[in-house]
């Protein structure tokens, strides 16, 4: 048996055990990818290019004011 068992059933078990671990981390990888949220809320994103000075106050009030009807 020994050597023989990898080329045969215990191969079959090294292929499964292989393919489990690659699930396992991309499994990892679209949950972590999910967790984080991707779309930034419309408020938010007015409210930063205000602060880099994209957009002036006045701007900035008009924007918000149609945002939040």
């Amino acid at each position: 048996m020994g050597h023989n068992m990898f080329f045969g059933f215990g191969m079959f078990w090294w292929i499964i055990f292989i393919l489990f671990v690659v699930y396992l981390f991309f499994q990892n990888k679209n949950i972590s990818r999910f967790n984080h949220k991707t779309e930034k809320d419309p408020l938010q994103i007015l409210k930063e290019r205000f602060a880099k000075g994209e957009i002036d106050k006045e701007e900035f009030e008009e924007a918000k004011k149609m945002l939040e009807k």
